[in-house]
């Protein structure tokens, strides 16, 4: 899930070096968020930036809050990135507290929103949640997977009650920060090269194959997809497709009306089919439909 609308969000927020946390500000692109004005009238939806020692690691916290007349179901294409999540479903003096470990996810995710109910979120950077891993382990053996907090850190189930509970959001994003922290992650080299190698195939355009990517870096085709399998969950050439579509998304909620031909070989297609093979099996309709569906979504 993503935060409010900004087309060019992630192009110059994500200018920053993602090892430094410097940036100013969380990311503002809804990349990946199916039908994403949808889901943004519907719910009270902010990123946060962790505390500054976790954002070497940390992309961002998000944080849902929602209270529905009428259930929606919200459609997620994953960010090739793991996320922690923290979620109440129900009445706060009533409905139990949940929270796992999210590995990157291959398909379409899909969930059902109603009544009211509560979501604190950690997005990691590509690559950067490893460190927090107790053992640490391939992050390929997470993909597609969901692990309790316990299965992941060997912690009990007392974070979620301290994340979700406090009526202050502040609050949560301090328990959110309390919690990574106590995990005691310790700086790698390798999450470090993972990350900014992640990092560059989503903000660069020039990067469309994997040949290219591992000769600027200085590795074979073979080092660069372990460093991946291990540090990211999956391949280097999943990672460009995915950010492909992700943009294609983008620029389809923003401007229904976009010309794919051009869009196409602006993304380094060799012609507007395979742009439109990839978004088809990333999303579950062609890029047409979903344009369409976002010139005819109902707004509340």
């Amino acid at each position: 899930m993503a935060g409010q609308s900004d087309c060019d969000g992630e192009r110059t927020a994500g200018r920053a070096n993602p090892g430094k946390g410097g940036r100013a500000g969380p990311r503002r692109d809804t990349r990946g968020i199916v039908q994403a004005p949808g889901l943004l009238a519907r719910v009270d939806f902010r990123r946060r930036l962790p505390a500054e020692p976790l954002r070497r690691w940390v992309e961002h916290y998000w944080l849902i809050d929602w209270d529905l007349a009428e259930p929606y179901v919200s459609q997620v294409v994953p960010h090739p990135c793991v996320n922690v999540v923290f979620e109440r479903r129900g009445p706060a003096d009533l409905a139990p507290r949940t929270g796992l470990v999210a590995g990157v996810g291959t398909g379409v995710f899909s969930t059902k929103l109603e009544g009211v109910g509560r979501v604190c979120g950690v997005q990691f950077r590509p690559g950067g949640f490893r460190p927090f891993l107790t053992p640490p382990r391939r992050l390929s053996t997470l993909t597609g997977r969901q692990l309790s907090l316990e299965e992941a850190f060997g912690t009990d189930g007392e974070a979620t009650s301290r994340v979700l509970d406090p009526d202050r959001e502040d609050e949560r994003v301090a328990a959110l920060d309390s919690f990574l922290l106590s995990l005691s992650p310790t700086p790698d080299p390798a999450a470090e090269r993972a990350m900014a190698l992640a990092h560059r195939v989503r903000t660069d355009r020039s990067v469309l194959r994997v040949e290219r990517l591992a000769a600027d870096a200085g590795l074979t085709v073979r080092t660069l997809q372990r460093l991946f399998a291990t540090y990211v969950g999956v391949t280097p050439k999943w990672t460009i497709l995915r950010y492909r579509v992700h943009e294609a998304m983008e620029r389809a909620t923003a401007h229904p009306e976009t010309d794919w031909s051009r869009l196409a070989a602006e993304l380094g297609y060799s012609d507007q089919a395979h742009l439109v093979r990839d978004f088809t099996a990333a999303v579950g309709v062609t890029p047409s439909a979903y344009a369409r569906a976002v010139r005819e979504y109902p707004r509340p």
